[in-house]
């Protein structure tokens, strides 16, 4: 991923970053190379995308309960973030505000590491099968959607029993007392069905999100690198660099949350038990014919104010601990650039 805006150096007879080797093609005079991660590497990647999701996720839980609450309870639909959390404060005291920290910090905890580190080796899976340079980057935004879309995917098994069950303890006061009883409880009473109950809503939320994430991210960190020379590029100062990072996280942020926001609210309707029986596509289909184009689209304001602050918070964070952990850089395949 591209979180930073100065490519790696590499060296002659085909080593590349801490002398790694590199296997490619050489279409005319573009060199194609491709790093070649370590385990270490994907640990890293791992533990830097772990870390940079449940920090992020879990400072955001209070903005999340608003919003959450304004999509599902008819007295705050036509609240604001800030109304709203008014009314949540003076009917159940501010420790409302926290209901859901746990599932929220455990699940993105595991979602955070698999998603990124998918990002990163499906990216790099994706470049291999192109070939050589030019079709990569011909094709650079499918490989971003793809492997935005694939890694995401993987990362949504181990997140929706746990998003579940945030989403419960948010909705239903009283539900639990946190995240083991709330997640005890479901598993009791509703087994693996309840648990699962919200996959097919949380894929078409979470992967819009991803794709909006790292796709936008990853362009506009091109436009950035196109507009300067290589010799300024390198003698942007840390930071300049952090400032880069924080602005295009908060375009992809706002991109996120407009693309993946109707499935977010149909996740919270099915997860609190509103919607016919049925299939999962036909009860998604009811509750957006009900909500209609306004009501899927209720709370956007508060949800792109939180994702904004996400998503520039996880890129800067992620790269900050891959910083101190030592791991390469992301692979890029920016127009005009060479692929690391």
């Amino acid at each position: 991923m591209a979180t930073t805006t100065t490519p790696p150096p590499t060296t002659e007879k085909g080593t590349g970053m801490d002398g790694q080797k590199e296997k490619g093609l050489r279409p005319g005079n573009h060199p194609f190379v491709v790093p070649q991660f370590t385990g270490k590497d994907y640990a890293s990647f791992c533990l830097a995308g772990a870390l940079c999701a449940t920090i992020t996720h879990g400072s955001m839980t209070p903005i999340d309960v608003i919003k959450t609450r304004i999509q599902v309870d008819p007295a705050l639909a036509h609240h604001s973030l800030l109304s709203g959390g008014r009314v949540i404060v003076a009917n159940e005291g501010a420790r409302a505000l926290l209901t859901g920290f746990g599932p929220t910090a455990v699940g993105y905890l595991v979602q955070g590491g698999a998603k990124f580190t998918g990002y990163e080796f499906w990216k790099k899976q994706l470049v291999q099968i192109a070939g050589d340079q030019d079709t990569a980057v011909a094709y650079r935004t499918a490989i971003y959607l793809g492997s935005a879309s694939i890694a995401e995917f993987f990362a949504d098994i181990m997140l929706t029993p746990l998003e579940a069950t945030r989403i419960r303890l948010v909705s239903e006061r009283g539900y639990a007392t946190g995240l083991v009883s709330g997640f005890a409880r479901m598993s009791r009473e509703e087994g693996l069905r309840g648990l699962y109950a919200g996959f097919i809503p949380i894929l078409c939320k979470q992967i819009p999100y991803a794709i909006g994430q790292f796709t936008m991210n990853e362009l506009c960190h091109e436009l950035v690198n196109r507009s300067m020379t290589d010799e300024k590029r390198k003698s942007l100062s840390p930071t300049v660099n952090v400032g880069i990072t924080l602005s295009c996280g908060v375009v992809a942020g706002f991109t996120a949350a407009i693309l993946s926001h109707p499935a977010d609210t149909l996740l919270s309707q099915i997860n609190t038990g509103h919607g016919p029986t049925g299939s999962m596509p036909h009860r998604l289909k009811v509750l957006a014919q009900q909500a209609g184009f306004r009501g899927l689209f209720a709370g956007l304001g508060p949800r792109m104010i939180m994702t904004a602050g996400l998503v520039s918070g996880q890129f800067t964070v992620y790269q900050g601990i891959k910083d101190a952990l030592g791991a390469p850089p992301g692979l890029e395949i920016h127009k005009e650039t060479s692929l690391v």
